[in-house]
């Protein structure tokens, strides 16, 4: 790719300007309040991609927020590349533990990014590195060296599920035909260490209800004589893991796959500071799963966690009841070959079959995907590989995450192609914590090293 330094250079401050308009955008997809909100960054999203050169762009609505869709098709008989991406975020709650206000995005520097952060809520997931691909096909367009053809899918539903997306796809397969999907929602090891997500871990996630007494009851006439549902909650939680850290649900460990010696020894050439982790999150210890490292606990092997707990009487001073019901909602993360919906079935199973006599228990499943693995050997990661090579100056070493992006494995069944994961993020960008951010060197870098894997899939594939 010919010039493409000399165009960022010229154009950086208005690429991130433009990314800063984007991220003032609280297109929260999980609340309705901004629902609104949503609806305009899928039109800007829309208007984003016609600048940047596809011929056809389009805002396909489903029974929830749009998916935007948009093309350029050069040569049928040149390799198609397809793009996918979400503009919807998390939440930024708790708000009080943002140093800048979430949808006011500020550019402040960071040990980890000297030349300066973008400090706003979807600046790396996934609106920052999104808008790398649009920049990306700008400058593929106006300089006439997009080699093949390309596509564009960006949905607002990620952060929710994803859902209507599946429904989308499956109704849409001819449309969406492509040789091979890429994706930055993911990230690397460092800024000079790059690295390819080659693995993703899949999910399961539900809520929990249990329910005592028909109404809160004063904790001195009925405590002790009563189940309490939230003492109750808090014992079948923790009986969720044994003494080594494994997870006691029954089947739960059947499919998962134990990796060879070898393969593990491979993951460990990686760079990586216990100290400097644990400095990072302020702890004192790792914690985790027996007979693991820190790197293989949050990447080869499944978890399950609370993500939230409440019942009762939270607010400001005393009040002594002993409350109805009692909440929590728990995520399972899974590793390949473990169904999602089956390991939904069998927590649903053993944790009725430990709720005790005196409440009632309720689960509700909400959302969840299978993990995936990139093969090394396939001409995407190669192209991949090689892109990251002429940009970094290193080869990108192969990573398994700890995250899910569900829809992936949804890609390869009704698609039949394979998805590359090239992401630009680091550990560090507090992604669904306060503080998120996103490097503009990541930013730049990532605008720069997706031309070179269109230049290099496409000749790859001849």
């Amino acid at each position: 790719m010919n010039n493409i330094q000399s165009y960022i250079k010229e154009h950086k401050t208005r690429f991130i300007n433009e990314l800063i308009e984007l991220l003032k955008m609280p297109s929260i997809s999980a609340d309705s309040a901004y629902k609104n909100d949503v609806l305009k960054t899928a039109d800007a999203v829309k208007i984003s991609l016609e600048k940047a050169g596809c011929d056809s762009v389009e805002i396909c609505k489903t029974n929830g927020y749009p998916i935007v869709y948009g093309e350029k098709i050069i040569d049928k008989n040149l390799p198609t590349i397809l793009v996918y991406g979400h503009y919807d975020v998390q939440p930024p709650d708790p708000l009080n533990l943002w140093n800048s206000p979430p949808f006011e995005p500020v550019i402040k520097k960071t040990d980890t990014h000297p030349e300066g952060a973008i400090f706003a809520r979807g600046a790396c997931d996934d609106k920052g590195q999104m808008y790398m691909h649009v920049k990306a096909m700008e400058f593929m367009t106006s300089t006439n060296q997009l080699p093949c053809n390309v596509k564009f899918m960006i949905e607002g539903e990620e952060e929710v599920g994803s859902s209507n997306l599946a429904i989308f796809v499956k109704n849409n397969q001819e449309k969406l035909k492509n040789d091979v999907i890429l994706i930055s929602d993911t990230g690397m090891i460092a800024n000079d260490v790059p690295s390819i997500t080659t693995g993703l871990r899949g999910l399961s996630y539900v809520e929990v209800e249990v329910t005592g007494p028909n109404r809160d009851l004063h904790s001195g006439l009925y405590g002790g004589a009563v189940a309490n549902p939230i003492n109750i909650l808090a014992k079948m939680i923790a009986s969720l893991h044994d003494e080594n850290n494994h997870i006691t649900i029954p089947g739960f460990y059947d499919k998962v796959e134990e990796l060879s010696a070898k393969e593990r020894a491979e993951m460990a050439k990686a760079p990586f500071s216990l100290e400097n982790y644990k400095k990072a999150l302020n702890i004192e210890a790792v914690y985790g799963e027996t007979d693991y490292t820190t790197n293989e606990r949050n990447s080869i092997r499944p978890t399950l966690d609370v993500n939230g707990i409440w019942g009762g009487y939270t607010g400001e001073g005393a009040k002594t009841v002993i409350a109805s019901k009692a909440y929590a909602k728990i995520s399972m993360r899974l590793v390949p070959h473990q169904d999602w919906e089956e390991i939904t079935q069998l927590f649903k199973i053993h944790f009725e079959s430990i709720a005790p006599k005196g409440v009632t228990l309720k689960v509700t499943p909400h959302h969840g995907g299978q993990g995936y693995v990139t093969p090394i050997d396939s001409i995407g990661y190669q192209a991949a590989s090689k892109a990251y090579q002429n940009t970094f100056g290193k080869t990108p070493i192969p990573q398994r995450s700890g995250g899910s992006i569900p829809i992936v494995s949804l890609f390869e069944q009704e698609l039949k192609s394979k998805t590359i994961l090239m992401g630009f993020g680091l550990d560090s960008d507090a992604i669904h914590s306060p503080n998120e951010h996103f490097g503009v060197f990541n930013y730049l870098k990532g605008i720069e090293t997706i031309p070179m894997f269109y230049k290099y899939f496409t000749e790859l594939s001849k």
